[in-house]
């Protein structure tokens, strides 16, 4: 936690920019959109005036409710908002912050929030506009507050409701269903954002309940360890691991912090992830740039003196990096984004400051650790060895013709329409189903490319190797875009990518390989909602003369229950088992079939299932398939 600061915190503190406008007509400059994500955006606004009362040194526990008539309450112990009358505003500072854009704590300066994610102020000035009605309860100076508003409308002055020796703010608010496409929250996405916050601000604890019928459930996250404990669990499926413990250090200078965790594992993966004052920069930016510089110089510079690198040879950014896996979270006063979605940050004086620090303790760490810093630098001259293979296996790919080849495969079977918007190819398991899916096809917009078996598991080889896959050469060709560096999503030659292989264990197996693959080296495909698995039935069931087809175990019980007399099934082993008839009515029929996308809804969990469900660890991958098996043809990364 931040060092606590002795400050008054009272109305003159909350500076008044700007009024309230426009929100509620142009809802998507402040949320960025009134589809499910713009809804959960509310929730962290709110729980954001929380963090920064943690930053602060004030909030050590912040309580995310949903409750059971569709609104969601925020509640925190810290010094709670003011609710004296505000010297310029004349009405009352929790009316003002709750109703006056660009007013809050963090336009304060020095009386205000030194550190703050917000920048703009207009935070729960947006989830109140935006609410269908909103409740602020303030405890602080021996009384409770309250105000009520309606779509942004205080409804009656700050009154004093009761007596209380705790402090705090509490925020209960009700989407409003005129503006957002939907009103129902999520509780594993709320989830996923509270979990990263609390590793984020270690011994800060969140709680998350969920008080609605039938879906009652509760989770409380706490990590003294903080980022250390994050890396540790983006770690958990790698068996390994450089470093036992990962190397943690964390250093402050004036008003500005840096807190580092890194710990390499066995794999050919980079993965960093950055924030800002608790942002998630997912594009990197200069704190990344200092972290990458440092590890850079001090690994070249621990393979000098141990004589294992002459003083010509140098490894690169890119070789050191190879196996990392890293978090670095920087808080500093007026921090500077690239865009108002705040991906990158551009503060040129946080690359010195982080830069430093890694230099400094990292070196420490390699020199107390002379047989670690030497394997260290042997695995970096080993990525940088097999990098330059990979380098003239993709030279000598593309002289072949497979990266930019307007060659498509021989066994591609094409569509006619050239608009790629209105294409969708599919990806099917064995030539026998691929026959039947080419005859079924529609063939203006649905191609067909069938695979042999299983394509390879990319998550244990380097990138020489993956592109001498005939399969997966099939692909990269057919999609058009490219991979990695490459990669070109306006030359996709697909809108939609749909998986298409048999409903059992061997069926998921061949789909998590091609995920696999997708997201290591096409990732924006699913980031951008362009894969999907299609959904083949399980049975066919024909009863009085009339053929109805069941995608579940669970609809067949149903079936059983509704329909009376003799029941015949059909249980379809493989795709193949359908005429094209049927393939065509169940699968691949727009108007009929049913299509799972495949999304990324947190890039660390995603990371960390490809590399349990691929990786060295067996006894991971059977406790995931034994917990999650009802579940293994809606996998959801």
């Amino acid at each position: 936690m931040a060092e606590r600061v002795e400050n008054e915190y009272g109305a003159e503190q909350i500076q008044v920019l700007d009024g309230l406008e426009h929100i509620r007509k142009r809802p998507g400059m402040y949320i960025s959109s009134t589809d499910a994500k713009g809804l959960h955006h509310l929730v962290h606004e709110v729980v954001d005036n929380s963090i920064d009362e943690a930053l602060a040194g004030y909030c050590t526990h912040i309580e995310v409710t949903l409750n059971g008539d569709g609104s969601c309450t925020v509640q925190d112990n810290g010094r709670g908002i003011p609710t004296d009358i505000h010297p310029k505003e004349g009405i009352s500072t929790l009316e003002v912050v709750f109703t006056k854009v660009n007013a809050g704590g963090k336009f304060g300066g020095d009386s205000g929030y030194k550190v703050s994610s917000g920048l703009h102020g207009v935070g729960v000035k947006a989830v109140n506009a935006l609410s269908e009605w909103l409740e602020a309860e303030v405890s602080h100076e021996g009384h409770v507050f309250r105000q009520v508003y309606n779509r942004g409308v205080p409804q009656r002055s700050v009154q004093i409701v009761g007596d209380t020796d705790e402090m705090g703010t509490k925020v209960t608010f009700m989407p409003d269903a005129d503006i957002f496409e939907t009103t129902i929250f999520s509780y594993e996405t709320l989830k996923g954002r509270l979990r990263e916050l609390a590793y984020l601000n270690k011994g800060l604890r969140i709680t998350l309940e969920d008080k609605r019928e039938g879906q009652e459930k509760t989770d409380s996250f706490c990590y003294e360890g903080g980022i250390c404990s994050f890396v540790e669990e983006l770690n958990k499926s790698r068996e390994e691991l450089l470093f036992p413990a990962p190397v943690y250090f964390e250093e402050q200078e004036g008003d500005t912090v840096c807190e580092v965790a890194i710990q390499y594992n066995e794999s050919y993966n980079e993965v960093i992830y950055s924030y800002a004052n608790n942002i998630n920069t997912i594009d990197g930016g200069t704190h990344v740039a200092g972290l990458k510089m440092a590890l850079t110089k001090v690994i070249n510079d621990a393979g000098r003196k141990q004589n294992i690198l002459k003083e010509n040879d140098r490894l690169s950014s890119e070789d050191v990096l190879e196996g990392i896996t890293a978090v670095v979270s920087v808080k500093l006063t007026n921090a500077q984004f690239e865009s108002q979605t705040k991906d990158k940050l551009n503060n040129s004086t946080i690359r010195t400051f982080v830069n430093k620090c890694v230099s400094e303790h990292m070196a420490t760490f390699l020199e107390e650790n002379p047989s670690v810093a030497k394997e260290l630098v042997l695995r970096c001259i080993t990525a940088q060895k097999a990098k330059e293979a990979a380098r003239n296996a993709r030279d000598l790919t593309r002289r072949k013709g497979v990266l930019g080849s307007t060659t498509l495969p021989g066994k591609l079977a094409d569509c006619s329409d050239r608009r790629s918007e209105l294409c969708e190819i599919y990806i099917v398991e064995g030539d026998s189903a691929g026959g039947t899916a080419k005859q079924g096809r529609d063939r203006r917009f649905q191609a067909i490319l069938p695979l042999r078996g299983k394509i390879l598991n990319v998550e244990k080889v380097r990138l020489n190797r993956v592109l001498e896959n005939e399969e997966i050469k099939s692909m990269i060709t057919a999609f058009g875009c490219g991979i990695l560096d490459d990669f070109d999503e306006s030359k996709l030659r697909y809108d939609r990518i749909i998986s298409m292989t048999d409903a059992d264990v061997d069926g998921a197996h061949i789909r998590i390989l091609l995920y696999t693959f997708l997201f290591r080296y096409m990732r924006p495909l699913i980031e951008h909602g362009h894969v999907y698995a299609a959904k083949p039935p399980l049975y066919k069931a024909s009863f009085k003369g009339h053929d109805d087809y069941l995608y579940s175990e669970e609809e067949k019980v149903e079936y059983d229950k509704n329909a009376q007399g003799k029941i015949e099934y059909q249980r379809y082993k493989g795709l193949g088992e359908m005429s094209k008839e049927q393939l065509w009515d169940t699968t691949m029929n727009p108007a009929t079939r049913t299509l799972i996308r495949v999304t990324m809804k947190d890039a660390a969990e995603a990371d960390q299932m490809f590399s349990m469900l691929m990786g060295e660890r067996p006894e991971l991958r059977r406790q995931f398939i034994e917990e999650n098996a009802s579940l293994v043809t809606d996998l959801d990364v």
